[in-house]
């Protein structure tokens, strides 16, 4: 499986999230069903809202610590490009 980087949010426009993980559709299950400890528990973050693929997991490291370092309307307009109606994509990678 390839590695990811993704992002979750509360809502439409409420708390993001951006992860790394080598197996996405089990990292966001932990998180929807709050098993993971940490802020996406405490803030009730578990809509996946955005994810890209990457061949490596050191690739989807850098580009986790990037996203990380960008202000809050680049990610939500990264967002919005790639999923304009904030939908859920959790059922589309399961």
């Amino acid at each position: 499986m390839q590695s990811a980087v993704y992002i979750l949010a509360s809502k439409k426009g409420g708390t993001l999230y951006i992860g790394v993980t080598s197996d996405l559709v089990k990292r966001v299950y932990e998180h929807k069903n709050s098993l993971v400890n940490g802020f996406t528990k405490e803030y009730h973050v578990g809509m996946l809202v955005y994810y890209e693929l990457h061949e490596s997991m050191e690739e989807a490291i850098k580009k986790e610590k990037k996203l990380k370092k960008w202000n809050r309307q680049w990610k939500i307009d990264l967002i919005e490009k790639a999923n304009p109606e904030w939908k859920d994509l959790y059922l589309s990678i399961i």
